[in-house]
């Protein structure tokens, strides 16, 4: 899961990124919101955390150009605790959900969790497809109950995965929503990465879809 931080405040962004990162997240940042409506516009994210006040461009404009351009992906807004008219507005502007400042970092990964869940349609905190259990609050998954020893790219492969259930998606989609923008991308460890999990999964619910991509689903 790939996810976009775009916040002025160079340690508030840090800190932020850092939780994002510790939980399997892929993170890109950015400062103003003229950098951050460029990466939205262009770079294909599962989730936005987008701060109101930003310079160049304010983060009402940057949501309200999105939309315009038809951009779907889960935007969270972060207000000032005394201005009750920037969470109208920024609702108003195609913003899913927000968050006060000041605020605790586990309460924006919560959001986050959830903003990603409904997206995909997916009401509970645990997505299940068979016997492996993938539990997004944790960041843990397990396979009959026994905890699967993963790395990094190995969970967000899974997670991504089973958050799109049923669907077919591409090796380029993989990439684009398991790696940061200043990866070196290269499709073909995809196979590598897919190889390994079904390994460690030790059950048939990875397909392949010859020239299209992997599909997983229940057998």
């Amino acid at each position: 899961m790939r996810i976009l931080v775009v916040e002025d405040d160079v340690n508030l962004n840090r800190q932020l990124a850092d939780a994002l990162k510790e939980s399997g997240y892929v993170v890109d940042q950015a400062y103003d919101g003229e950098e951050g409506h460029y990466l939205g516009d262009t770079e294909p994210y599962d989730a936005v955390i987008l701060d109101i006040g930003l310079p160049v461009m304010d983060g009402i404009t940057v949501v309200e150009k999105w939309r315009s351009a038809g951009k779907a992906m889960p935007v969270l807004i972060l207000t000032a605790r005394d201005r009750w008219s920037d969470k109208v507005a920024g609702i108003d502007a195609g913003a899913d959900d927000y968050v006060t400042k000041p605020f605790h970092v586990e309460e924006v990964m919560a959001r986050i969790r959830a903003l990603i869940r409904r997206a995909a349609g997916h009401a509970s905190s645990e997505i299940v497809c068979g016997p492996v259990r993938l539990d997004t609050k944790s960041s843990k998954a397990t396979v009959n109950g026994v905890a699967l020893k993963l790395t990094s790219h190995e969970f967000r492969l899974l997670s991504y995965l089973m958050h799109h259930m049923g669907q077919v998606v591409s090796r380029t989609e993989l990439v684009e929503h398991m790696y940061d923008q200043d990866f070196d991308r290269d499709s073909n460890t995809i196979e590598v990465f897919v190889g390994r999990l079904r390994k460690k999964l030790g059950v048939d619910l990875i397909e392949t879809v010859r020239g299209l991509g992997y599909r997983m689903q229940e057998q």
